[in-house]
This record gives C-alpha cells, structure tokens and sequence, in this order.
C-alpha cells in the first residue's frame, strides 16, 4: 500500500474531510482534531497494517504510523482540503474535554510541527560538539562560528515559531502571531535589560524579560490573543480589518505579554525548576527513578512533548536535567527489544520486529514501534522496561546530567550531554539492564510454540494443563481452501514479522473465502480485498486476500455481507477471481491472523498443508 493510499484510508476512517477540523505530525503519528469522535471507525484504522495503533487522548484522534509519518501526511495534505484551523464559526471538538487535557492538548499540537526543526538544529549541535571534541574544527574559528549560528538562530528566535504555530492551532492570524514574539525579540526591547535602575512602561513596573529561546510566555499569550483577534474583528468594520485588526493585536499584545505574561511565565517555569532542583536535592535517586518510570507512559498517551516547553525553559537556566533521565527510558526500551531479538532464536517474525524496533530507537531515537509493536503487545516486558529505565534514571541523576540544546535520544546525539561519561553509563547501563532482563524473562516466540505443541501432540495442553482443559481452546477453521504457508514466508513484513498478530498464510485453491466461524463482520475494506470478524467468543480475525491488493481498488473483488453484519459458520463472505489478481500482478497469497493475538496465551497454527473447509488452521491459547 502506497503513501497515498494509506492516507486516503486513515481520513475516510476518521469521518471524511468535513470531520477534520486540524491535522498535524509529531515523529511517528498523525494528529487529528476532529469535529464529532462518534465518526471514527477506530476498528478499521486498528486492522490497517500500516498502523501501529489509535490513541485518542486530550481530544486528539492520535494514528500512529511509525517513521513513515511525515510521507502520509504530505500525502494527505497534497489531496485532501483539510482545515488545518477550526472555522470562525466556533464548529470544532464538541466532545467534554478537561482543562489539563485541553492544555496538553494545545501545547502538543503547537510543538510538534517545530520537532523537525528542533531536532534537525539540536543535531547541528551534537555535531559541533563531537568535532570539537576530537579537535576536527577549531571552536575560535569562522566555520564553527557559521555553523554554531545556523543551529542556534531556531532556538534564539523559538519565540517567533511558536507564536506562529500557536496563533495557527487556535484560529488567529499565523503572521500576527509571529509578529508579536519579533516585537520581543527586538534590540530597541532587548536592550533595556542592560538600563541600570528601575524600567517602566506608561507608569507601570516593568520586568524586563529574556524572551529568547522560551516558549511559556507566547503559549500563553496567543492563548489570550485569539479570542481577543475574533473580538476586535466582530466590531471592527470590513473595509478597515485588513490593518486594524493586527495593529490594535500587536498594540495591546506586546506590551501585555512584556509587563505580565513575561515574568509570570519566568517565575512558573522557575518554580517547576525548582521544583525539581528540589527533589534532586532531597533524593537525587530517586527523582531519577520517577522521572524515568513515567516516561514511558507519556509516549503512549503521546502527551510527552507537553513537558518539551520545560526542558526548553531548562536551558537558559544552565542545563536540563529531565530529558538525559529519560533517554535512561528511551534506552531501556531499545535494550528490551534487543534482549528479544537475541531470545527469539529461529522465530523469523520476532527476530525481524525486535531487531528493525532496536534499530530505530538507536540511530533515530524513536521507540514507538517498541512500544507499540512488542511492550504492549507482550505485556509483561512493561515491569521490565521500568525496571531497566529506574536503574538508568537513578544515574543519570546522580551524575547530574544536563542537556544544554533540544536532541532525540540516540547514539549520535551523545555529545550533547554532560558529562558526557555520566551520560554514557547511564544510558548503557539502561540498555544492558533492559536487554538481559527481557533475554531472560521476555516472550519466548517460536519456542514456546513448539513446546506446546509437543505437549498437545503428547496429549497434554499447552503450559501443562490436561488434554480434558485444552477443549476449552478456541479452535481457527480455515476461511478458504488452499495450500497453507507459515506467516514469516508471507512476501510482505507487515504480516511476516507479527505486527499485526500471529496467524497463516493460504496460497488459495479457488476465489471463495467464507466465515470461519459464527460472529460479525467488524471491518469491511471498502476495496473488498480484507475482511475482519470478531467471533462469539471474542477472537478477531483479520482475512487480507492477497499481498498490495487495496491498489486493485475492488476490481476482481466482490463481497456478499455488509460491515457490521451478523454471520454463521460457511457463510460466503467474499469472492475474487485469483487468476485476474494474478495477471495484474499481485500475489494471492492470503495473510489470516488474530489481530487481537496479545489477549490470549498463544496462538499455534497447524501443520503446513493443504486445506479444505473445515479443516483446523490455529489454535487460540486461551
């Protein structure tokens, strides 16, 4: 499936253009803002291969994808007409969202558009530091000079950004926004800091503030600058808006934000500083311990980059200590797929899944595809992963590791920590403690199969139960005939490695595919190419005839039941002509998994063979 597709899926999932109301990219997901979250099929976004999984937290629809991300956006973007602002009219998320989840929210989606660039420039850094660490360019020097200016002019001129981004997030004019944060930044306003004596504005106590490189004092005062846009525009005349509105804004914004949101954001930000200062002065350990065990927690409810504006503020104030204690986090969790990596032994699947996830949160810092793709999908490696993250955390913070520029957590982003050393055993430590732990007590993959397989063909159950108690076994019937395959032969990772769950592949004998068992048809593709069923008893299947045949767009596909439709064992669900599929191109192969395989103790699929209606493909473990 291409980008495009992909993307045309993901919105016609979400309800459809009219239901967007905003629609931004943070590293691995898509963030929707919608109108009505009753029209989201969440199912069929959850059984799309391409996504990882669907979060909706603090009135965001959150689809996460992975590195591919930013592809699917442009493609959304490039041919759908999403509202990238809620209309003036006030239409938008009408569902009961708290304060702190509204909060999260508009800080979230201010950010990360800017993580790119944030990113791309806290490189620039890291780079700089490692050349002049191996004394390869002279710090004195033009070159370091120029380059030192290409990464630190974003983050000097952070304010701008975020005035734009924020104003673009709440409905007010992108430029004004800008505008208002430039007035702050100007040497006529920056120089009164170097005044002697008491500054005042119009008879007003004025404290001048650092507005570089802060992101509070714009979050807050775009906060306030919207309504007050739409307020002045109501009573402003038609013929007289197109300068009124702005000059009045930036009038009544820049000395506002300078005289109060200035210095109440300074001392905030401040008292969260020292907040923390405290803590590690009373346990330094166990700061460290804390901070690294929620880490976790936050990407999955991707509200992480909500405590990204404190880490910024941090660094005017000699150094952050919060974001080294969480690449103990981030690094424990690159360890724990390792550590299954190495555990997995022949099991192609898990071995692919755990090693590309490794390679990911190595050199790009992104762990949501271990996340997502093994911690919540094998549970018990979350206790795990805090386990090896709390260890690390204690010593990041007990080295007092500081971060001085905003950076992803990877292996090329080292020199960017002090102490360097300090940060070094903080991180290897997490990710040796993290491997070990889940090489001993991780999933077991294919071994575990084939033991309990042994046992059942000894006439015991699987973990040792009697052959009586394994009736209580679901059993998978197959939904077409055909000669059966082993997921990790399937040409498509998606399937190969698990992602999606465990199950078979058919190379199909004929064009029919009929309900393997009594349930309801929960997702139905709108090109006919995959069915989803959830049985009586809960087990979700997912059908995918064929390997890229969404691009078919149902030509040679035809479906005999409608989404939501009760079915009984042997009823026809779909038909497709194999031969056509063939000639276009495409594979026939035929993916059948339990897409909800991490409810159960295992799923164990049947000999290879060919197969007839009514022969047994899977056993579901319960």
């Amino acid at each position: 499936m291409d980008n495009k597709q992909l993307g045309d899926q993901i919105v016609e999932s979400v309800g459809g253009e009219e239901n967007i109301n905003s629609l931004v990219h943070c590293a691995t997901r898509l963030r929707f803002k919608l109108v009505d979250h009753g029209e989201v099929d969440k199912e069929t976004l959850q059984d799309n291969p391409e996504v990882l999984t669907v979060v909706e937290k603090g009135g965001q629809l959150q689809v996460v994808i992975g590195n591919n991300v930013g592809k699917v956006y442009t493609e959304i973007m490039g041919h759908h007409h999403i509202r990238t602002r809620e209309d003036d009219d006030g239409k938008g998320n009408h569902e009961n969202v708290g304060v702190i989840a509204k909060v999260f929210e508009y800080i979230s989606g201010t950010l990360s558009p800017l993580i790119p660039a944030l990113a791309g420039a806290g490189m620039i850094k890291a780079l700089l530091a490692l050349l002049s660490i191996l004394h390869l360019i002279d710090p004195e020097g033009t070159t370091y000079s120029v380059l030192n200016a290409a990464a630190s002019g974003l983050f000097y001129f952070l304010p701008i950004f975020v005035g734009i981004s924020a104003a673009k997030q709440l409905n007010a004019n992108l430029f004004v926004g800008g505008a208002i944060a430039a007035g702050l930044l100007d040497p006529n306003f920056t120089a009164l800091m170097e005044q002697s004596g008491d500054v005042s504005f119009m008879g007003l106590p004025l404290v001048v503030t650092d507005f570089s490189s802060t992101v509070f004092p714009l979050l807050i005062a775009m906060a306030i600058y919207a309504p007050l846009e739409r307020l002045i525009k109501r009573y402003t005349p038609d013929t007289i808006q197109l300068f009124f509105v702005p000059m009045l804004g930036i009038l009544i914004m820049v000395p506002l934000t300078a005289l109060i949101f200035g210095p109440f954001s300074e001392y905030i930000s401040s008292a969260i500083a020292n907040g923390i200062t405290y803590m590690f002065d009373v346990s330094a350990i166990i700061t460290g311990i804390i901070i690294a065990s929620a880490w976790p927690f936050l990407v999955i409810l991707g509200v992480h980059w909500g405590v990204v504006p404190i880490m910024i503020a941090n660094f005017s104030r000699g150094g952050d200590l919060i974001n080294p204690i969480t690449a103990a986090s981030v690094f424990a969790q690159i360890g724990i797929a390792f550590g299954i990596f190495l555990r997995a032994g022949k099991d192609k699947q898990l071995r692919s899944l755990s090693f590309a996830a490794t390679l990911s949160g190595l050199f790009a810092g992104v762990t949501e595809p271990i996340l997502y793709g093994l911690i919540l999908r094998y549970r018990k490696l979350m206790p795990l992963v805090l386990i090896a993250g709390a260890i690390g955390g204690a010593i990041m913070a007990t080295f007092g590791v500081k971060l001085y520029t905003f950076v992803f957590n990877s292996i090329f982003t080292i020199p960017a920590y002090s102490p360097m050393f300090g940060y070094v055993v903080g991180i290897g430590i997490s990710f040796i403690a993290g491997t070990i732990l889940a090489f001993i007590f991780g999933t077991t993959g294919k071994k575990k199969q084939t033991e309990s397989k042994e046992k059942e063909h000894e006439g015991e159950s699987p973990e040792g139960t009697s052959s009586q108690e394994t009736g209580k076994n679901d059993s998978l019937l197959t939904p077409l005939s055909g000669e059966m395959i082993p997921l990790e032969d399937i040409d498509d990772p998606v399937f190969s490695t698990g992602a999606m769950g465990k199950g078979i592949g058919i190379e199909p004998d004929e064009g029919i595919v009929v309900a393997p068992f009594d349930g309801k048809v929960s997702t139905l593709f709108p090109t006919k190419h995959a069915i989803g069923l959830v049985s009586e008893e809960g087990v979700e299947v997912l059908i995918h005839i064929g390997l890229d045949t969404v691009q078919l767009e149902s030509k040679y596909f035809e479906a005999h039941v409608k989404q939501d439709a009760t079915v009984k064992k042997g009823d026809q669900l779909v038909t497709f002509d194999p031969k056509g599929i063939q000639e276009a191109g495409y594979h026939v192969t035929t993916p059948v998994i339990v897409t909800n395989t991490a409810d159960y103790l295992d799923v164990i699929p049947a000999a290879s063979r060919h197969v007839e209606m009514d022969d047994t493909i899977l056993t579901i473990v319960k």
